[in-house]
């Protein structure tokens, strides 16, 4: 497992005049690359990792990592206790909303100090990266893994501009994932009129020239809850794993049926998102803290509630992706 350590001047690492990734050469000996076995039994704690091998561990295996996204200290806390709980590699991710809410330098240092006391492998992803400016500043804070969201681009645009962030990112052994296609609903600020199903021959081309190490694929998902049954398109799928080797995501899990995840990562699908359900998990806990008792003023009398609604949603969705042990 690769951790990441970042200087500041790392972040020489520029586009030059033609659009490519210059890296000097004295800051190619400061990007170092620790390796760390997860499987070892000796190392009790781990700051950071990259998502990675993380993901490759998962395509290998035919499983899934779980990628929630978070909002505040308590929904890390739930999340990450889960993960060791179960003993299971786990991705935590924030939208542009929730950084421009608190700060990428925020949440990277409520997450990274949480990471730090964990025994699991804990990344943390920018989701739905709405810039190559956000993606850099998120780097920059110490997230071990970006996403560029260009598929409200059209296809020669959203390559471009994939290309830009996977670039930089590479140089730096980040991970990038990108999406292709349009997955339905509302995530963030973005929001989709009409599904665009990915196509698998645009799918490998995409990969090969945008050179992201994983990707997101519409197959009828959508973001947010579900208003009727969601019909996923899962020989599509299937069609976009036979020439697409990198790992897969899925996005818009929430809502979803345990056997269309699970059927869905048993046709490839390597990284399972989850968002909606968890922001309504917690505040539901809220509320029913309030129910009970409308005189309460303590904010750690709720989030404490809040945060085992939380951590047993984490457990029970990780269940059906198939992680959980899977970091022992």
């Amino acid at each position: 497992m690769k951790i990441l350590w970042l200087t500041e001047n790392v972040w020489s690492a520029m586009m030059n005049s033609n659009g490519n990734v210059s890296v000097s050469e004295p800051n190619e000996k400061i990007i170092q690359n620790k390796h760390n076995d997860y499987d070892s039994k000796e190392e009790k704690i781990m700051p950071l990792v990259t998502s990675k091998e993380m993901l490759l561990k998962a395509q290998k295996g035919g499983y899934a990592v779980g990628a929630f996204n978070a909002e505040n200290m308590e929904m890390v806390k739930a999340i990450i206790q889960a993960a060791e709980e179960l003993k299971a590699p786990v991705m935590i991710q924030t939208t542009p909303s929730t950084v421009k809410y608190g700060t990428v330098e925020t949440y990277a240092a409520i997450v990274a100090a949480e990471a730090a006391k964990a025994s699991v492998p804990v990344c943390l992803h920018l989701d739905h990266g709405s810039s190559f400016e956000l993606a850099m500043q998120a780097m920059h804070a110490g997230y071990t893994s970006v996403m560029i969201d260009g598929s409200k681009l059209d296809f020669e645009d959203n390559i471009r501009e994939t290309r830009r962030v996977a670039d930089v990112a590479a140089a730096l052994d980040i991970p990038c994932e990108a999406e292709l296609g349009k997955v339905g609903g509302k995530e963030d600020d973005l929001e989709a009129e009409a599904d665009t199903n990915t196509d698998p021959q645009e799918a490998k081309e995409f990969v090969e020239r945008t050179g992201v190490t994983s990707l997101a694929v519409a197959i009828g998902t959508a973001h947010g809850f579900y208003v009727g049954t969601p019909v996923l398109d899962k020989e599509r799928l299937s069609e976009i794993r036979e020439v697409v080797d990198i790992p897969l995501v899925l996005h818009g899990a929430s809502g979803l049926s345990d056997e269309d995840v699970s059927d869905c990562v048993k046709r490839g699908i390597c990284k399972v998102n989850f968002a909606t359900e968890l922001r309504a998990a917690y505040s539901r806990a809220v509320k029913e803290t309030f129910a009970e008792n409308e005189n309460t003023i303590d904010p750690k009398a709720y989030g404490k509630k809040a945060i085992q609604a939380v951590k047993e949603l984490v457990e029970a969705r990780m269940k059906v992706c198939g992680c959980d042990g899977k970091a022992e």
